[in-house]
C-alpha cells in the first residue's frame, strides 16, 4: 500500500493535501484544519483573519504587471464527510484519514478520504505558496461546515469579499465547468411516543439488516437510481405485516443527511410460528431486490438474525404510522431538467431514520434548481407525515444557482481550456447545493465558476481521486489565474 501522495505531481497540491488528510475534520469539528490553513498563511507572510462563522480568509496581492487583472476569489469548504465500512475501527474525530495510491487514483482504507473538499484547499493553498505564478489579486475563503448545512457560506458577511470572480473548487468531473446548481431544504421530521413492554411469550425477536448499497451523494449520484436502505427495510415490514403481526421495537437507518443510505437495521418482534415463515419471505424479498437493481446494486444484502429480545418497543400505533409514511415518502429523482437533458432538476433523500426510545426522528434532503418545485416537495413530505402524526420542521432553505452563460470569466475558461487541451470543455450545471448559491445572495454581483478534478463515489468509503485529474486541474487553475480579465 503506496501511501506516498508527496511524490505524486503537482508536488505542492499534493503536498497539503496529504497534511489536510492528516488533520482531523468533520463537520463542526474543523479546529485543527482551520489552524493548518491560517499557519500556512502567516509562514507565507499573507494577510488572514477567522470570521464568527469559522471562515478563514487570506489575500494575496497581485504578483508584478497583473495589478490591473480582475480580483479573484478561490473558494473551498473545510470540512469532510465522515463515512466508514462497518467492519472498519476508526475516530473520524481523532484518527489521520489512511490514504494510499491505488494505481491511477488515492483512495483511502476503509473511510472516505475527503478529497471532496481537500483537493480543492490543498490547490488553492499550493496558489498561495507558489510565488512564481502570475496572477491578479488573490483572495482565499475556505469555508465551515459545508457538509452538514453550509454554514460558513450562509455566516459570510457582505463587504468581506472583494474580489470580482469566485472559483469554487468543489466540483468532481475534470473537464467539466459548473455555472448553476440546485437549492436545496431539510424535512426534519418527528414522531413521540411512549415505549411499550415487548410480549414476554410466544414471540421471538428479529434484528433486520440491509447493507451492501452503494450509498454516495445525495446529489450527485441520485440520478444512478441507486438503492435507499430506508425504503427497502420499510418496504419489507410492510409487506410483511399485511399477513403476519410483527413489532417494531427500534430503528436506525441511514447516516448523513446529505448521503444515500447504504445500511439500515430494525429490530423485531415476530410471532414464534411465523419466523419460519418470514424467513422464506425475506430471502424471496432479497431476490426481488436484486432483480430490480440488477447493474445497481449487486452487493446488496437482506438478512434476518435471532436476537435477544428487547424489554421495549416503539408504541403499536406510532410503529403502524411510521411504517406506511415511510413507504409513502416520495425519495429519490422527482424530475429531470428539460432545458438541460442528463440533469436532474429535483429529487429528494430520505437519509436518515432512528429511533431512542422515546422519538422517531427522520430526515430528508431536498433539491431542485426550480425553487417553487423544492418548496411543493417540501409541503408533499410535510403531508404524508403529519397524517401519521409527525411533527414536520422545513429547515435550511436556500436558493439555487442561476446559470449565466454571458459570464467573462466563463468565456476566459473556455478560451483556456482549449489552448491548454485542444478540446472544448463542457459547461454544465450540478444537482447539488454548491455554496455559490448562498454566497451570491450576499455577494450578487460576483461572477462564478466551479470546477475541480475527477473524484469517484464522494460520500461514501469508495470515495476516491483520479491523480491525472488533478493535474490537469491545478494546471488549468494557473492558467486561468494568469488569463483572468482585464478590470
Amino acid at each position: 500500500m503506496d501511501k506516498n501522495l508527496t511524490a505524486l505531481k503537482p508536488a505542492l497540491v499534493w503536498k497539503h493535501f496529504a497534511e489536510i488528510a492528516k488533520i482531523p475534520r468533520p463537520s463542526s469539528h474543523e479546529e485543527k484544519i482551520r489552524a493548518y490553513v491560517i499557519g500556512v498563511a502567516k509562514s507565507l507572510g499573507l494577510e488572514c483573519k477567522e470570521d464568527a462563522a469559522h471562515n478563514v480568509y487570506v489575500r494575496k496581492p497581485a504578483s508584478k504587471g497583473m495589478e490591473n487583472r480582475k480580483g479573484i476569489v478561490l473558494q473551498a469548504h473545510l470540512d469532510m464527510v465522515p463515512q466508514k465500512n462497518n467492519d472498519k475501527k476508526f475516530d473520524f474525530t481523532k484518527d489521520p484519514i489512511e490514504a494510499y495510491i491505488d494505481g491511477e487514483w488515492v483512495t483511502a482504507n476503509g473511510t472516505t478520504l475527503g478529497a471532496d473538499n481537500g483537493i480543492g484547499a490543498a490547490a488553492i493553498l499550493a496558489v498561495l505558496e507558489d510565488d512564481t505564478l502570475e496572477h491578479g489579486p488573490l483572495e482565499a475563503l475556505f469555508t465551515a461546515t459545508e457538509e452538514t448545512g453550509m454554514d460558513g457560506a450562509f455566516g459570510l458577511k457582505k463587504g468581506v469579499l472583494h474580489g470580482d470572480i469566485l472559483l469554487n473548487l468543489d466540483s468532481e468531473e475534470e473537464g467539466e465547468l459548473y455555472v448553476g446548481c440546485a437549492g436545496g431544504v431539510d424535512a426534519n421530521i418527528t414522531f413521540k411516543y411512549k415505549a411499550e413492554p415487548t410480549p414476554a411469550r410466544n414471540y421471538r425477536a428479529v434484528k433486520l439488516v440491509v447493507k451492501g448499497l452503494k450509498g454516495g451523494h445525495s446529489g450527485i449520484q441520485i440520478v444512478e437510481q441507486r438503492a435507499n436502505a430506508n425504503k427497502l427495510l420499510f418496504r419489507f415490514i410492510r409487506e410483511q405485516k399485511k399477513s403476519m403481526d410483527i413489532l417494531l421495537c427500534s430503528v436506525d437507518g441511514g447516516g448523513l443527511r446529505n448521503a444515500i443510505p447504504r445500511e439500515a437495521t430494525a429490530t423485531l418482534m415476530v410471532r414464534t410460528k411465523d419466523l419460519e415463515q418470514l424467513t422464506k419471505e425475506l430471502k424471496a424479498y432479497e431476490k426481488v431486490v436484486k432483480a430490480e437493481f440488477a447493474g445497481i446494486e449487486d452487493a446488496v444484502s437482506i438478512k434476518l438474525t435471532e436476537t435477544e429480545a428487547p424489554e421495549t418497543m416503539i408504541a403499536k400505533e406510532v410503529a403502524e404510522n411510521l411504517i406506511r409514511a415511510v413507504v409513502g415518502c416520495p425519495n429519490g429523482v422527482q424530475k429531470m431538467s428539460v432545458s438541460m437533458p442528463g440533469l436532474v432538476q429535483t429529487s429528494s433523500n430520505l437519509a436518515r431514520v432512528v429511533s431512542d426510545g422515546k422519538t422517531v426522528k427522520l430526515q430528508c434532503l431536498l433539491r431542485s434548481s426550480v425553487n417553487s418545485e423544492k418548496e411543493e416537495l417540501g409541503e408533499a413530505i410535510s403531508a404524508v407525515f403529519e397524517l401519521a402524526g409527525a411533527k414536520v420542521e422545513l429547515t435550511g432553505a436556500y436558493n439555487g444557482w442561476k446559470p449565466n452563460l454571458d459570464s467573462p470569466i466563463l468565456a476566459a475558461m473556455k478560451a483556456s481550456y482549449k489552448a491548454l487541451f485542444g478540446k472544448e470543455p463542457a459547461v454544465t450545471a450540478i444537482h447539488a447545493g454548491l455554496e455559490c448559491g448562498i454566497i451570491g445572495t450576499n455577494y450578487p454581483k460576483l461572477d462564478m465558476i466551479s470546477f475541480g478534478p475527477t473524484i469517484c463515489y464522494p460520500h461514501s468509503p469508495d470515495e476516491k481521486v483520479n491523480i491525472a485529474s488533478v493535474g490537469k486541474f491545478y494546471e488549468f487553475l494557473v492558467d486561468t489565474l494568469k488569463n483572468a480579465p482585464l478590470k
